[in-house]
């Protein structure tokens, strides 16, 4: 199982980081021991002052494929869920200012939480579905996918031009504005639509 990440794939999050916007989607991955799910609490690691969330559309990949042409690629993902790409943005900084990798600030043990999913059904329009973020039961993020740069269905085509996509894989589609940091003892809650999917601590 793998777990593909898509960077800055909601303009206003790209300029909040003072990045580019990108042209093509930014891919980034991490190993499966940064699952974390069954709304089991998340530990604040030690090598990092400045953990951020970023909350994201998931979606779980239900078919072998490689080299998928977009037309077809919404026959590769059947269920779509809410996750947590947490970020160690100080790791993250030194890294890129030394032209670095930043697998370390990025794909930490548990640093993709995720909640449950649910099915992709005909009445679900994909290009236009709400969620959010909560922090101690504030609202600190929204966003909708009318507002993302590359659609599910072209990020699965694009993946697939460079990694055989699996079964049971997960691709978080990206984060809009609003990321912040948390600390021990916050509480988070991410919902679609009206649905609560997934909820944790900060421990």
């Amino acid at each position: 199982m793998k777990i593909i990440c898509v960077g800055r794939n909601y303009a206003d999050h790209a300029k909040e980081l003072k990045n580019e916007v990108p042209t093509e989607p930014v891919i980034f991955m991490k190993p499966k021991n940064a699952l974390l799910q069954n709304n089991h609490p998340f530990y604040y690691p030690e090598f990092t002052d400045n953990l951020h969330y970023e909350c994201e559309l998931v979606l779980r990949i239900s078919k072998n494929g490689k080299h998928i042409q977009e037309k077809f690629a919404d026959k590769y993902y059947d269920q779509i869920g809410i996750g947590i790409d947490f970020t160690a943005r100080d790791l993250q900084e030194k890294q890129k200012q030394k032209g670095l990798p930043w697998e370390i600030a990025k794909a930490f043990d548990n640093s993709a939480v995720v909640g449950q999913f649910m099915p992709i059904t005909p009445e679900l329009d994909k290009k236009d579905i709400n969620f959010c973020l909560y922090k101690n039961k504030e609202i600190v993020q929204q966003g909708n996918t009318k507002d993302l740069l590359f659609s599910f269905d072209f990020l699965v085509s694009y993946i697939s031009r460079y990694f055989t996509l699996n079964i049971g894989d997960l691709v978080f589609t990206g984060t809009p504005a609003g990321v912040g940091p948390v600390e021990i003892g916050d509480s988070l809650e991410a919902f679609i639509e009206n649905d609560s999917m997934l909820e944790f601590m900060i421990k």
